[in-house]
């Protein structure tokens, strides 16, 4: 059973969450932290990654819009991290370069947290990823995503959260299925980075790695969920303002209520 009220722990303690974001969605992503209740440090440059990582709660690392130097201060992090870290390996089946530097990553730390689209996982797990851009545009059935899921928790050693029209979260053993949320969610840039903030979110304050990740999928879906009545008939920007909304009202008690959550 979800523990819910981990939102009301958040909404206290206001956990720094230090992202390490990219260019098209930081701005996103930094809201959505407040919105939830959570504190965010947006810091890039290499040179201070290990002093920002000492005061930080948790740390997202999102490989979007990627360079050398930003490889390197994800890097640093990794290592010098003594808190929740959550992987977002953006587009990582993009190029050969993109995928080289991940998997270095990864050869580096285990994130507690690996947040990924089918086509993400497929890549990390060495077979044909088919980005289109930064997202997935792979059908597969919700058997052949969950053992996906599964093979690269138990490879890598973490929780997995494959994101989708279902979410599904798992450590290897115990996997979850998240539905709900809306189809207007592809109508915004950034949605799945911003559901790996709210996984750092519930990180600092859910011990169990997995149990964050599921509690950051439902608390999303019900956002885009109460987006869309908001927004009703008007456009992508104003559903888009409408989940910062969502995500900035939503109670535990509510959350709990409105969830959507199988055990697979």
């Amino acid at each position: 059973m979800l523990d819910f009220t981990r939102l009301d722990k958040v909404r206290r303690q206001r956990p720094l969450i230090h992202c390490v974001s990219n260019i098209v969605t930081a701005n996103d992503c930094a809201n959505l932290a407040l919105a939830v209740g959570a504190s965010p440090m947006m810091a890039q440059a290499p040179e201070e990654m290990e002093a920002i990582s000492a005061v930080s709660d948790a740390t997202v690392l999102n490989t979007g819009t990627p360079d050398a130097e930003k490889f390197r201060a994800c890097r640093i992090c990794a290592v010098s991290a003594r808190h929740p870290v959550v992987l977002d390996p953006v587009g990582v089946g993009a190029s050969p370069w993109r995928l080289g530097q991940v998997r270095a990553l990864l050869d580096l730390f285990t994130p507690s947290i690996l947040r990924v689209n089918l086509g993400e996982a497929r890549a990390l797990l060495g077979s044909d990823g088919q980005e289109q851009g930064v997202d997935s545009p792979l059908p597969a059935s919700r058997e052949a995503r969950r053992d996906t899921a599964m093979d690269l928790a138990r490879r890598r050693g973490t929780a997995v959260l494959l994101s989708g029209p279902e979410d599904l979260i798992t450590d290897g053993a115990r996997v979850w299925c998240v539905t709900g949320g809306s189809g207007r969610m592809s109508l915004v840039t950034g949605t799945g980075c911003m559901l790996s903030v709210l996984c750092g979110v519930f990180a600092a304050v859910e011990p169990d790695a997995a149990a964050a990740a599921a509690l950051a999928s439902a608390f999303w879906k019900i956002c885009a969920r109460r987006a869309e009545h908001l927004a009703a008939d008007r456009g992508s920007g104003s559903f888009r303002t409408a989940l910062l909304d969502a995500a900035n009202t939503l109670t535990a008690s509510d959350a709990a209520r409105e969830a959507e959550i199988l055990t697979l």
